[in-house]
């Protein structure tokens, strides 16, 4: 598995999918400084705009919808509360 992240709440989000999904690979990259002065932006922590690229067993079988769904709800409250901009990239192993 792949670790990239560097925050409490990249943190986090590292920590939920891991409980969730039991993914092979997981990477959670805080692209947050790329939209410093643009709408979302958290001028406090600096995080709010993540990238997951995550590969599972669980999404086999599954289509895009269903996997970014599976990813939401491992992360409900922290997209309602402290994130604002999530790009998923979700597999399967193989794919």
């Amino acid at each position: 598995m792949t670790d990239q992240f560097t925050g409490p709440i990249a943190a986090e989000i590292h920590q939920r999918l891991t409980a969730a999904l039991s993914p092979t690979r997981l990477v959670v990259r805080d692209d947050s400084e790329r939209h410093r002065g643009h709408g979302g932006y958290n001028e406090e922590s600096g995080e709010s705009h993540f990238t997951v690229e995550i590969e599972a067993e669980a999404f086999t079988g599954q289509s895009r919808l269903q996997r970014q769904r599976a990813v939401n709800e491992a992360l409900r409250d922290l997209l309602v509360e402290r994130v604002h901009a999530l790009a998923i990239v979700a597999k399967a192993p193989g794919e």
